[in-house]
């Protein structure tokens, strides 16, 4: 039995060494890395081979991957490297795995080809002068060979550990047992159609109603199949951290602390909750975490793995002891751990590190997306960027003499983009390509600076740098997928300049998501809320052949009684004649079965309202109010209020916090009011998202929001039963809930009665 390892993996491993250093930032975006590879290959001669596949075998080991290039006729293997800034700036352990990762591709082409020496050259080129920088040497084999075989040997005893664990842990996940004696109502039938899809490599989107146990069917099976479809990875992706809570507890459940699995878990989590030193620049002159990184790292890697579960506490109790970054050493260990729990950004975001790892081992992976109706809008914000004129109008004032001219640069080509325009918002055709060029010119010219300065920028200027370099990379994805808009801002005082808001909007996320989809063996997108299927397969870029579930529902129609309140309308126009009757509803229902009840309302304005009459009539009745950035202190207050012998409503906004990922079971919750079908404001944005829509799928309204708000309102109705004991009351407050288009959208065990009368 071999181990199969990258020519860059094996590389990090062994030639890593020194400081953790980001400066040398930022970094070319994908799009802009293979333009410039594409751009050095037409420069070369005829016969230059491209993307040369090589493979070799030391021991038990083998090396593979693909060399930027080979000259036959100058006998020159090239490793290409794009970047941006001042090359002499390049940190030395860089520059030394560059070199490390030249040569193991050298020794392997002279061992396919029978070349006694070879020529190598590291080439940097440049994205922004588009110039070239090429580092040349001349090796004999027999060197080379003596430096592949040392990187092995250094890797070696890792490769035997790793092939010992794999072989650990597939003998524990044959014999895994589901860890209760029956599964629930509708859970078998999930957790059959998951496995099925890992076996036949399909892509499955399944509705599982809440209360089944959604996580546990979706995780259990792909680690039963881990063995014989010799997968690498499971991807747990979510968008909340409940979701996250709930795959560690399932993990957990599978493997008992008095019987542990010989499974690696991982938790990764955003590296503004896991940094410790957060006004710290990345590099080691500046975060004692960062300093010796890479030398410490083997020691704090090694103590990781006697870690079964690598939870944030797990985690940064280790990089602590160790004294390394908490948020890198989780990069490092998601090489090596056996199931990832994370965001859906690590997977789905223009530069996600799982994404990319699994491109470069060639991993064989299940991605498992939680809550997947969420995707869309995370989706969207991914491959979206904005440009705040206020971040920058007062930066050639405050920044350093020699950064002033680009950014003035800036201001000059801005100010020319919305000196004609009359109306407050404004959809263009096309990308501003004077000032995206001003953009990527002053990005290169911070990238210079910050080489020089290693203190760092002021946290203004920084956050306008960030903010510049996100948007150049999205603008490079630019299409039909996407709108650009300008948005007048108010001037904030007599005779001050306008500025704007400039915003590439992406509105649909499916030619993003797709590859990413494909890259897996197989996704399992799952939500108790995926209706309709179409929706969501053409939003989210399932493919064509992706298998629809509909699982069954555990509970009765006895458990829930949905009662439509027809004779309010919600709309915006009726809001004021309607609060009598809301918390006439309220008030009838609390008197009429005392306990903990949610009311959730389409916006603050509109909750604060109808609380404020409640509380004039019915100044006996208790409730409590969800709040405007609500932090997660708050958040966790105002759940606490629903216990089991509580009594009262809670106010919230539907969509918000409360409207999904909470569990209250039992007399916690008895039941809901939604005033509102969630249908997403009427605005010029949405406006522009609707033509979009209709141009691409020909039901505009519906894709932008019928869909959107009936799905919040389901979610937030599933908040009311959870077990199959739960007995709860959901009220509809909108005469448009009684329409049948709306109606189709509810869930199909729901028994509607009209409560009018």
């Amino acid at each position: 039995m071999s181990y199969r390892v990258a020519v860059r993996a094996l590389c990090e491993f062994t030639a890593k060494q020194g400081d953790l250093d980001l400066r040398f930032t930022p970094s070319p975006t994908a799009q802009e890395g293979i333009a410039g590879h594409g751009q050095v290959a037409a420069r070369r001669g005829e016969g230059y081979e491209r993307e040369v596949a090589l493979e070799g075998h030391y021991r038990n080991l083998q090396v593979r991957g693909r060399a930027d290039g080979y000259d036959p006729a100058a006998n020159r293997l090239e490793e290409v490297k794009t970047y941006r800034g001042d090359l002499t700036r390049q940190p030395d352990n860089h520059r030394q795995l560059h070199w490390a990762q030249a040569k193991v591709y050298g020794w392997l082409l002279c061992k396919a080809r029978g070349l006694p020496s070879l020529s190598i050259a590291l080439v940097y080129y440049d994205v922004v002068t588009q110039k070239e920088t090429a580092i040349v040497e001349t090796f004999a084999a027999e060197s080379l060979r003596a430096f592949f075989e040392m990187q092995c040997e250094r890797f070696i005893d890792w490769a035997e550990q790793e092939m010992a664990h794999r072989a650990c842990r597939d003998q524990a996940l044959d014999t895994l047992r589901f860890p209760y004696r029956e599964f629930r109502a509708g859970q078998r039938q999930l957790a059959e159609a998951v496995y099925k899809a890992v076996c036949t490599g399909t892509h499955l989107m399944a509705q599982a109603p809440t209360g089944i146990g959604k996580t546990l069917a979706t995780l259990f099976p792909p680690l039963k199949a881990f063995p014989g479809q010799k997968l690498d990875k499971l991807f747990f992706l979510t968008a909340k951290t409940p979701g996250r809570r709930l795959a560690l507890d399932a993990l957990s459940r599978l493997a008992p602390s008095d019987a542990p699995l010989a499974l690696r878990v991982l938790e990764l989590v955003a590296r503004d909750k896991a940094c410790e030193h957060p006004d710290e620049a990345c590099h080691g002159e500046s975060c004692p975490l960062a300093k010796g990184f890479y030398d410490r790292l083997p020691a704090a890697r090694a103590a990781a793995l006697s870690r079964p579960h690598l939870t944030q506490a797990a985690l940064r109790e280790i990089a602590l002891q160790h004294q390394v970054c908490p948020y890198y050493l989780g990069q490092e260990m998601a090489r090596w751990a056996d199931v990832v729990i994370g965001d859906y950004n690590y997977y789905f975001d223009v530069s996600a590190l799982l994404h990319g790892l699994t491109q470069a081992n060639q991993w064989r992976i299940c991605v498992l997306v939680d809550e997947a109706h969420n995707l869309l809008e995370r989706g969207r914000s991914m491959y979206s960027a904005s440009l705040d004129f206020r971040n920058f109008k007062d930066l050639p004032s405050s920044s350093p003499e020699v950064l002033k001219k680009s950014l003035r640069r800036i201001l000059r080509c801005w100010r020319e983009l919305h000196a004609e325009q009359n109306t407050s918002y404004v959809v263009h055709s096309q990308l501003p390509g004077k000032l995206i060029f001003a953009l990527q010119q002053a990005i290169s010219a911070i990238t210079e600076y910050l080489g020089e300065h290693p203190s760092g920028l002021d946290p203004t200027l920084q956050n306008a740098y960030f903010e510049a370099t996100h948007f150049c990379r999205i603008a490079e994805l630019f299409g039909e997928h996407s709108l650009f808009d300008c948005s007048l801002l108010p001037a904030r005082r007599q005779n001050a300049g306008r500025g704007s808001l400039l915003c590439i909007r992406n509105v649909l996320p499916a030619p993003f998501l797709e590859p990413r989809l494909r890259q897996a063996r197989t996704a399992v997108l799952f939500s108790a809320t995926l209706s309709p299927r179409q929706f969501y397969a053409d939003t989210l870029g399932l493919p064509v052949n992706n298998v629809w579930l509909e699982a069954q529902s555990p509970f009765s129609a006895e458990q829930l009684q949905v009662r439509l309140a027809r004779h309010i309308s919600t709309r915006y126009e009726h809001r004021s004649a309607s609060l009598q009757a809301v918390v006439q509803l309220l008030a009838r229902q609390y008197r009429a079965r005392p306990g903990n009840y949610l009311a959730f309302f389409s916006s603050f304005d509109y909750l604060q309202q109808v609380s404020a009459m409640l509380a004039a009539q019915h100044p006996d009745l208790p409730f409590w109010e969800q709040t405007r950035g609500m932090d997660e202190t708050e958040r966790a207050a105002f759940l606490e209020r629903f216990t089991c012998d509580g009594r009262g409503i809670g106010f919230a906004v539907l969509g918000g916090a409360f409207g999904e990922g909470i569990d209250l079971p039992g007399e916690r919750l008895i039941g809901a009011f939604i005033a509102t079908l969630g249908l997403p404001q009427m605005n010029p944005v949405n406006e522009q998202l609707k033509i979009r829509m209709d141009a691409l799928f020909g039901k505009g309204y519906d894709y932008t929001y019928l869909y959107p708000g009936l799905q919040k309102v389901v979610q937030a109705a599933g908040r009311v039963i959870r077990t199959t004991e739960d007995q709860g009351v959901v009220h509809l407050i909108d005469d448009r809930f009684a329409r049948p288009q709306v109606r189709r959208l509810l869930p199909g065990w729901w028994q509607v009665t009209d409560s009018s009368n």
